[in-house]
């Protein structure tokens, strides 16, 4: 028999289309993928070099448990730098993509029935990393003509003895939106311990944001190199944990999954301190193409009340054509050849929306609002 813990792990529906486009395609069928959640550019040439030359020079054992001294010491400064805030290179433990960090956190901080406040919708894996460990989601639905930030009172009134943690994600995957400094300082002040996913942080184009570390100490944060350095298959991520918590789990991380990738660890040490003028020039066209989708899907109808300034999603409301989301995306997919990840992936608020990656070229990007548009004048 397969565990229930298993068993009862939902599929990560995004990858349900990815997989059904890749079908389409070994057919024959050319699909635009505005799916997927995954930079287009080529990894920063230095990020490469460092990489390749760790390599060479026999970086391929284990190194400390918690990561290489002076990639943590390399984040501190970066956090410094960025947000002012000082931490110490012993409450960083780095993972192998920020997925482990995530699992080791939740590990170590809930016990069977504890509770985790999390916006709805969500990044769709943050349930079942909460589940798997035996803890309870509590979602508190966000809302489009909010910018889909959490409410303060919505989640006071959701605290209970149980609540373990308060779940931020800012800028958020799926809807694109930063929380206010405002907010993060009064949710801050909340009791729970707050963990902050910041793996979009630098993708910002309106705005600024935040650490949570800005506002408090009794904070988690994860982030890592995926999105800002464009190193998804590079895996590397990290957690900033207070303290009391460092221990426990990096006791989790020798047993399960010894250290993170040591030639890797050097490429991230490349990639904070040299490859600046590749993300500007990554985020710069990022924004272009922002703006180019913005306007082509609100001249289609979609509603969009709060543009997005941050990550590189669209989250747009297509209640007016269907209120299935996941019908909706698979017959887009079938019909258009285009790829969109349906809302009700990241929670029952979702439902009714859409989530467009402009993580494609520009040029691929006008090909599948094309398309997107050709269906709708048939529909």
């Amino acid at each position: 028999m397969v565990a229930k813990r298993t068993e009862n792990i939902t599929s990560f529906i995004v990858m349900d289309v990815l997989e059904k486009a890749h079908e389409l395609e070994r057919e024959g069928v050319n699909v635009v993928h505005l799916e997927v959640g995954e930079p287009d550019f080529d990894t920063p040439p230095c990020v490469k070099a460092a990489a390749c030359k760790a390599l060479d020079d026999g970086h391929t054992h284990y190194t400390h448990s918690l990561g290489l001294r002076e990639l943590r010491e390399t984040i501190c400064h970066y956090y410094r730098e960025h947000y002012g805030v000082a931490i110490s290179a012993d409450q960083i433990i780095v993972t192998s993509g920020t997925s482990p960090a995530m699992l080791l956190l939740f590990a170590a901080l809930l016990d069977p029935g504890d509770q985790v406040i999390i916006s709805d919708p969500h990044y769709a894996c943050y349930p079942n990393f909460i589940r798997f460990v035996e803890g309870e989601p509590v979602c508190i639905p966000v809302f489009e003509e909010d910018g889909f930030q959490f409410r303060p009172d919505a989640i006071r009134q959701k605290i209970t003895a149980r609540t373990q943690a308060i779940f931020i994600n800012s800028p958020s995957n799926p809807t694109g939106n930063l929380l206010s400094a405002e907010r993060m300082q009064e949710i801050a002040a909340m009791r729970p311990w707050i963990v902050s996913d910041e793996i979009y942080h630098g993708l910002v184009y309106e705005g600024q944001e935040h650490s949570i570390l800005e506002y408090t100490d009794t904070a988690f944060v994860l982030n890592g190199f995926s999105k800002l350095y464009a190193m998804t298959g590079l895996r590397l991520g990290y957690l900033i944990a207070p303290k009391p918590f460092v221990r426990p789990i990096q006791k989790l991380h020798q047993n399960f999954f010894i250290s993170a990738n040591s030639m890797i660890q050097r490429a991230g040490i490349a990639a904070l301190t040299q490859a600046g003028a590749d993300v500007a020039r990554m985020k710069a066209v990022y924004n272009d193409r922002r703006k180019f989708m913005l306007a082509r899907l609100k001249a289609m109808g979609f509603g969009i009340t709060v543009e997005p300034t941050g990550a590189f999603y669209v989250f747009a409301n297509a209640r007016h054509l269907s209120n299935n989301s996941y019908e909706l995306a698979f017959d887009i997919l079938a019909k258009a050849h285009v790829g969109v990840t349906p809302g009700i992936d990241f929670g029952q608020n979702g439902e009714g929306y859409l989530r467009f990656s402009y993580a494609n070229s520009m040029e691929n990007i006008g090909e599948g609002m094309d398309r997107l548009e050709a269906y709708l004048k048939r529909k």
